[in-house]
């Protein structure tokens, strides 16, 4: 833990928690995502705007679909209403002038046949407002401007570019709603463990707080240093790879200011240091003890690219880890983090610490707790847990 100490004497900036979705006319809050379309019945393309948006920042997954003949290539333009500032995309290339953005086709995505589509996104920054934008073009024909009715059949999410993970757990290593545990104490199949140290923290099993079924495990987690605590299983995860991790979590606290975590994994490839997932300033992290690595980097525009987690609700949180290229993906529900995705390509304020090592990780168990590397205070609940070697959906 040694190495986490010279990061806490640097000054923490916190970012204001507030999560909503953008839509046209409407704000939502919450991480629920609700597609914004702009089309026209004449019109030879259609494009979905989905934001994800917090304070100062936002991401908006967007899809194109070409409703006219077959394209080789596709440049999409639309104009900005308020302050935003585009600053990375992902599956495409993306430009500002004022508040005109230009983006266009990754290479192996611009080819759409009539009725084909492509799947990128936007990440950027606002100060005052965040509107969503409603002249979109495509290779200079407008997409119209009147945002589409909307049809009972439409789910309301963006359709996934890949099939939707199960949510059940066939073929899991691992797959409780610790309905098996009995007493308060955790027992059988998960341990209370301290890795490195112990105080005040508490593990319990709870009979009043569940996301289904009648019992979840609580954790009482408090500040401080040496303060860890947490329930292990006893499942050996050293043969499953990759490693897809699904997860129900509740909390009281937004994540705060200082160094956190509440996801903990014994990763042989650092030497039985932890690789282990939480937060700081506010959003959530990736942090690896061997060298006190943050994935995204923990700059402002880093952090903006991550996102809060949610209080005084059940949350779905998804993880992989690829322990044959070290690739890394985070998922809250089925909204990917863009600031907690590593695929091997350096991405700036995001993995440029991360990609510092380039041995994959290699997960052995699995720790749900709370540990903190100086103050927060928090109490969370986790169930409906699972691990195995393919994606697990909510």
């Amino acid at each position: 833990m040694r190495t986490l100490v010279p990061r806490l004497r640097h000054r923490s900036w916190v970012l204001a928690v507030l999560a909503g979705f953008s839509v046209v006319g409407l704000l939502l809050a919450g991480f629920v995502a609700a597609p914004v379309s702009s089309a026209a019945a004449d019109s030879g393309c259609r494009v979905d705007y989905t934001v994800n948006q917090w304070s100062g920042g936002y991401t908006a997954a967007i899809k194109v679909t070409n409703l006219g003949p077959a394209v080789t290539s596709w440049r999409l333009t639309w104009t900005y209403g308020g302050d935003q500032q585009v600053t990375s995309a992902w599956n495409a290339t993306a430009s500002q002038s004022g508040k005109a953005v230009t983006v266009t086709d990754a290479g192996w995505n611009g080819a759409l046949a009539t009725g084909g589509s492509a799947d990128f996104g936007v990440q950027g920054t606002y100060q005052a407002a965040n509107p969503t934008p409603s002249d979109f073009a495509v290779n200079g024909v407008s997409c119209g401007g009147a945002t589409a009715p909307t049809d009972p059949g439409t789910p309301t999410t963006p359709p996934p570019t890949t099939p939707p993970p199960s949510s059940g757990c066939g073929g899991a290593v691992i797959c409780t709603g610790f309905e098996d545990q009995s007493g308060t104490a955790p027992s059988g199949a998960w341990q209370f463990t301290a890795p490195d140290c112990q105080g005040t923290g508490t593990v319990t099993v709870d009979t009043s707080v569940a996301h289904s079924g009648g019992k979840s495990i609580r954790v009482d987690g408090k500040a401080g240093y040496c303060n860890h605590a947490f329930v292990a299983t006893t499942a050996d995860l050293s043969s499953v790879g990759p490693v897809y991790i699904r997860m129900w979590v509740r909390h009281t606290t937004a994540l705060p200011a200082g160094h956190v975590a509440f996801v903990s994994m014994p990763d042989s490839s650092q030497g039985g240091k932890a690789l282990r997932i939480g937060g700081q300033n506010g959003a959530l992290q990736w942090n690896r003890e061997i060298d006190d690595a943050t994935l995204p980097a923990q700059s402002p525009t880093g952090v903006a690219q991550s996102a809060p987690l949610p209080t005084g609700s059940w949350q779905c949180l998804r993880f992989m880890v690829d322990t044959s290229n070290g690739h890394l993906d985070t998922w809250l529900g089925d909204q990917q983090i863009p600031g907690l995705h590593q695929d091997g390509v350096p991405t700036a304020d995001i993995d440029q610490q991360w990609l510092s090592r380039t041995t994959a990780p290699r997960p052995t168990g699995l720790r749900l707790g709370w540990e903190s590397y100086g103050g927060g205070d928090d109490t969370l609940w986790f169930d409906d847990v699972a691990v195995g070697s393919a994606p697990i959906g909510c």
